[in-house]
């Protein structure tokens, strides 16, 4: 073994295994400090109740318009609905038919910026399914930001 050379005094290898166990666990707590998730639940920490981001407040039912549309044709639906969601304190509830009596689930369908708002109005009409409105509605019916539809079930 000639190209081995021996050391002439002693390695410290605790020293250096030492140092390099500090600068990994440090690098590794600067990682996890900068790539660390949002937490969005409040969390106690010393004694103190770190708070998430807030919210904007839900805009109150009694500033929101929803359209009723009967989608699955049984005479007075959308109307008996309708009278239900302005008992929940809703501004105006439009009963009107759907162009198609065809659909198979109830939903609540949103535009742009309502996803909590219709939420809350599935909850009141206890409807399972809320998506964003992907279609066009009657012009008259532009300014109204939920649509209701009721299905078969």
């Amino acid at each position: 073994m000639e190209h081995v050379q021996p050391l002439d005094r002693p390695f410290p290898w605790r020293a250096v295994a030492l140092a390099a166990s500090v600068v990994a666990l440090a690098a590794g707590s600067v990682v996890a400090l900068v790539h660390r998730p949002q937490q969005t639940r409040p969390v106690a920490a010393a004694g103190r109740v770190q708070k998430s981001p807030a919210l904007p407040p839900l805009r109150p039912r009694s500033r929101i318009s929803v359209l009723v549309l009967n989608g699955n044709g049984i005479s007075g639906a959308a109307g008996t609905v309708a009278t239900s969601v302005l008992a929940h304190g809703y501004r105006h509830a439009i009963p009107a038919d759907a162009p198609s009596l065809r659909y198979a689930r109830s939903l609540v369908l949103f535009r742009p910026g309502w996803r909590r708002e219709a939420a809350r109005l599935a909850r009141d009409a206890r409807i399972a399914t809320v998506a964003p409105l992907d279609g066009r509605v009657a012009p008259e019916y532009a300014h109204v930001p939920l649509l209701l539809i009721l299905g078969a079930n």
